[in-house]
């Protein structure tokens, strides 16, 4: 009997984006019916006791897996991705990888060319949207092996606001100020009239256009998220993204687009970004070349069209809570 089939983590921690991306698809997995042929997901723990942790698993998994099993593995899976993939094929089962992060374009650990081998031992490779789908492809792999998930899921029970925010010009951040990753906030006093509310930590900075939240829980930004928008933006330029991690928005889909979504949210994305065709798709915010335009067409935004993005949000957000994302894709792989 064919079996939908996963492999649990030991999790360093709850909050971080990754940990909570990753333990929401073990969620979703489970719910669908999926077998868990790790060991249970545990939180907390040194490094050594991880990584003993989810060697254990691996072991567990070469004991477990079956003929006929499909396995979704959430790439990257660090250190075992490969032994896991050749483990599944020795037993005649089939591997996804389902990507979260490319190494070779935001880190450069590796070269293009050893991550495509390395995603090459899955079977399908389940890129994050559409735009890293195709670029896999121009990288060699075989496109009837390549789908395409699109928006991430985001499991909580929290109840976003009844009513939006009342000023359009205020747009919320999650994340804390990294000079390497989002420099462009300490620019964004440029972009008159419009407050930036983050949810991380300024450091040492203090900018009066920022308000700083700190961190809080993600029910609870769900809950009572002060701003109109999420931005999904990154680099130290407010003209493009930017660097590293600011072009790596041109191939991936951020984790943190789905946190704003379930908060009922709109986005505010960079127009050459691969979530650029899908907010405009559905309609989910609004699309610029550079947030030096955001004075203006923030100003241009009637309350009706407001209502009409954010009930798009509100709607995509809800299906985000339910995993419909990876569901549908799982449905795609039947």
């Amino acid at each position: 009997m064919t079996r939908l089939c996963y492999i649990s983590r030991a999790y360093r921690d709850r909050t971080t984006a990754g940990n909570k991306a990753k333990s929401d698809y073990e969620d979703i997995l489970a719910g669908a019916g999926a077998v868990n042929l790790g060991l249970r997901r545990t939180y907390g723990g040194g490094a050594a006791a991880t990584f003993l942790r989810n060697l254990a698993g691996v072991a567990r998994f070469a004991l477990r897996v079956r003929p006929a099993d499909t396995i979704v593995l959430q790439y990257p899976v660090k250190k075992y991705f490969s032994l896991l993939c050749r483990l599944a094929r020795m037993r005649g089962a089939r591997t996804v990888a389902l990507v979260h992060d490319l190494g070779s374009c935001r880190r450069r650990k590796l070269t293009v060319e050893q991550e495509m081998r390395r995603l090459g031992r899955a079977d399908v490779v389940a890129a994050t949207n559409p735009v890293m789908a195709s670029w896999l492809v121009e990288q060699g792999l075989p496109a009837e092996r390549i789908e395409a998930l699109g928006l991430h899921d985001y499991l909580s029970a929290a109840v976003p606001p009844a009513a939006p925010a009342s000023d359009l010009r205020t747009v919320a951040y999650a994340g804390s100020l990294n000079l390497r990753k989002n420099a462009f906030l300490l620019k964004m006093a440029e972009v008159d009239g419009v407050r930036v509310e983050l949810y991380g930590s300024l450091r040492d900075y203090r900018p009066e256009h920022i308000c700083e939240h700190g961190f809080v829980e993600p029910d609870e930004f769900i809950a009572g998220a002060a701003g109109a928008w999420g931005l999904v933006w990154d680099g130290d330029s407010l003209d493009a993204c930017t660097g590293d991690w600011g072009g790596y928005l041109r191939l991936n889909t951020p984790h943190k687009s789905a946190f704003y979504l379930r908060a009922g949210l709109p986005l505010i994305v960079w127009s050459r970004s691969a979530l650029a065709p899908i907010v405009r798709e559905q309609g989910l915010g609004l699309c610029v070349d550079s947030l030096r335009e955001l004075p203006a067409l923030l100003a241009s935004v009637s309350a009706a069209r407001y209502a009409s993005l954010r009930a798009a949000a509100l709607r995509a957000g809800f299906a985000a809570s339910r995993g419909a994302n990876l569901r549908a894709l799982l449905a795609r792989l039947k």
